[in-house]
């Protein structure tokens, strides 16, 4: 979540597409920066306020890059290639790719001394599928057996069980998971975050363990979580994993809009910045140089309706939405033209992307646009749009999209609703907006699925469903490489036409640092920063 992945939604655990991650082509993590290599120091870098610090409560890309320093999750995607790699766990094998038994690696302990074993993980996870509790990574447990036990679909059921019927404690090291269909690439999505152990304090209290988290990771916190101020991190000295820390603490400091993280940056005030704003690239590449770093990204930028609103369940009104906006104009004015216009739901450097799967529906057409709102029998206002503060851009380009829609559809009644991304996030996980807004996705792994299922998940923030949808996103989970992109493709071609989201573009990351650290590797998946690679040079 991501920001929305990032500002994020609930997300999916059904990846079978069996294309290889390496085939993400044009994605490369930054190159590092030479180093002397040295141990010791500390950096700081900036941040966007989470919105939790307990694994399985979250998918928002702020909070998941702290993670990523505080917890080791069984495994994890190399930033080169993507390919998964052990990372808490030492191995995971299985005859069907339905029953998998997962190793983990003896001796190691949580931040508080804890011992790490299986039932660690297996707790967490048992936690976050829980229904009642709540927790926004609920979903990613949804292909392991017994997840409807603890989601009944009646709403208001009670649930008839706590804990998943397909995991399985061993012994001390070893899980068995049992899934509900063959899942071919689990080991992928054993990477995020929500699959991360836990001590027992955060199921006893997960508020207070919410604030000042116990993980297992190379990095524990130091104090607790200073709310919209900053994140103290500290090595820890008894971590035994495969990552080797080298920057003895890092400081993430909070900032309510990237410009003025980057105006901090420029002033030596913070040392890394991962989200330099687009309309600040030129002047960043001549600031920074080779330490200056753009990406491809599969970061996508939506409009989100709220279908059940009856103003927006006709797809021509949203279709109409969609073809009143000038995603060049708007790319151009606002983000330097570097992001790029969405002709698809995924970004290009997913395999089985398709340049124009949008077709008319995200072309600019404001005469077509028009009819198509007067045939379907027009809008009646107010319109709110819903985004929150935490860039400049998002207020930006909301106003153009605004702008537009008063005049090339004659809404004239708009507002405008902007809040914290934490309090957004709410709202919308609640159903409790009552307009467009905001939808952002940041991949979990390059798939067409992962954006599927991220963004169409059951009780998604747009309330749409499709049961033909539904069975063709299950017809590429069951089936193997082309075979599957032709079935995903199919179902996105029912999304873009009934158009529950509409696309707008598709981001290019780009990061900034400071001559005072290096080794610096940055990729494009959900590790983002690798915290422990970065040396202090001072």
């Amino acid at each position: 979540m991501k920001p929305t992945r990032s500002t994020a939604l609930a997300a999916s655990a059904a990846l079978t597409l069996a294309l290889a991650v390496t085939a993400c082509g044009p994605t490369e993590p930054a190159k590092p920066k030479k180093s002397s290599g040295k141990p010791g120091g500390a950096y700081s870098v900036a941040l966007t306020e989470p919105d939790h610090l307990l694994p399985g409560r979250t998918t928002s890309s702020y909070s998941l890059q702290v993670l990523q320093g505080i917890f080791d999750t069984p495994a994890t995607l190399d930033p080169e290639d993507g390919s998964v790699r052990p990372l808490a766990a030492v191995s995971w094998a299985s005859d069907d790719n339905i029953v998998w038994t997962i190793k983990f690696r003896s001796g190691t302990t949580f931040h508080n001394g804890e011992k790490v074993t299986a039932a660690s993980f297996a707790d967490a996870w048992n936690a976050a599928a829980y229904g009642p509790n709540g927790w926004d990574a609920n979903y990613y447990f949804a292909q392991i057996k017994g997840y409807e036990a603890l989601n009944p679909a009646e709403e208001g059921a009670t649930p008839s069980a706590r804990t998943l019927a397909g995991l399985k404690v061993l012994d001390e090291t070893t899980l068995r998971v049992t899934l509900k269909a063959p899942f071919g690439q689990f080991p992928m999505l054993l990477s995020f975050p929500a699959f991360a152990p836990l001590p027992r304090a955060a199921t006893a209290d997960p508020d207070a363990f919410d604030i000042a988290p116990i993980g297992n990771g190379p990095y524990r916190l130091d104090g607790r979580w200073e709310r919209n101020q900053k994140i103290k991190l500290k090595k820890f000295s008894a971590y035994r994993g495969t990552r080797k820390p080298m920057a003895d603490r890092i400081d993430f400091k909070i900032y309510t809009s990237r410009e003025t993280a980057f105006t901090e940056l420029q002033a030596g005030n913070v040392d890394i910045l991962t989200t330099v704003p687009a309309a600040n690239s030129t002047q960043a590449e001549r600031l920074f140089g080779e330490r200056f770093s753009i990406r491809p990204s599969g970061t996508m930028d939506y409009l989100g309706l709220p279908v059940k609103d009856p103003r927006f369940a006709d797809p021509r009104i949203r279709r109409a939405l969609s073809m009143a906006i000038d995603r060049e104009g708007i790319t151009r004015a606002i983000y330097n033209g570097v992001y790029k216009p969405a002709t698809s739901l995924v970004g290009d450097m997913i395999p089985g992307h398709r340049p124009d799967a949008c077709g008319r529906t995200c072309a600019y057409d404001p005469a077509a646009a028009k009819q198509l709102l007067e045939a379907a029998g027009g809008f009646d206002g107010p319109l709110e749009l819903h985004f929150s503060n935490a860039d400049p851009t998002y207020e930006q380009w909301m106003t153009s999209v605004a702008n537009q829609l008063k005049d090339n559809l004659g809404i004239k009644d708009v507002k405008f609703r902007k809040m914290a991304p934490a309090d957004l996030s709410s709202l919308l996980n609640d159903g409790r907006n009552k307009g467009p807004f905001r939808q952002n996705w940041v991949i979990d792994y390059p798939s067409i699925q992962n954006y599927l299922d991220g963004l169409y998940y059951p009780g998604n923030r747009s309330g749409w469903s499709d049961k033909e949808f539904d069975a063709l996103v299950a017809q590429g989970n069951a089936a193997q490489g082309a075979e599957a992109v032709a079935a995903y493709q199919r179902a996105e071609d029912i999304a873009l036409r009934e158009l529950p989201y509409i696309p707008l573009w598709n981001w290019q990351d780009q990061s900034a640092w400071s001559d005072r650290i290096g080794n610096v590797v940055i990729d494009s998946y959900a590790a983002g920063l690798h915290l422990d690679r970065v040396t202090v040079d001072e």
